[in-house]
């Protein structure tokens, strides 16, 4: 139960671009979502991960090392990523994950993920897919970028 209202206020944000109106997943498709990373969202993510650099959590210490505030744990705005791709299509498994990161994330900043079939083949009844990744903030600017691959149990999305 707790999962499903979970996912029904993530879904809810998610956007869909596709050159077709088909609901089945090819190249060249792209799939979006947008947040804003807050406090309680570094403070737990922190707890998860046993990261508590001082970048994360300390304003001074973040501008005495060269950045305007407070940073959001890089791995934080990549699992953008795996989000996307599983609220659309549950059951994926997640295979592969490159990641080069750009620029930093603020505490409070918009940022948007975005994953791009770059390539899909069948492969044992389900489909091995290849995603390039990206993170913007500001509405253009990358903060992150990669690739993903994923096997999906179908090519439809949800």
């Amino acid at each position: 139960m707790l999962a499903k209202h979970l996912s029904l206020g993530f879904l809810s944000s998610l956007r869909f671009s596709s050159s077709a109106e088909s609901r089945v997943l090819k190249p060249g498709d792209i799939l979006r979502k947008t947040r804003i990373f807050s406090d309680v969202d570094v403070i737990e993510y922190s707890k998860v991960s046993n990261d508590s650099n001082p970048l994360h959590f300390d304003p001074e210490y973040a501008r005495n090392a060269g950045f305007q505030d407070r940073l959001v744990h890089g791995m934080l705005v990549a699992s953008l990523f795996p989000r996307i791709i599983s609220s659309h299509f549950p059951g994926a498994i997640y295979v592969s994950q490159s990641l080069h990161f750009k620029l930093p994330v603020y505490v409070g900043e918009e940022t948007s993920g975005e994953v791009k079939v770059i390539n899909l083949r069948e492969n044992k009844k389900k489909y091995l897919v290849k995603f390039s990744t990206r993170c913007f903030k500001n509405g253009d600017l990358i903060v992150l970028d990669g690739e993903a691959m994923a096997f999906l149990p179908t090519l439809s999305i949800e």
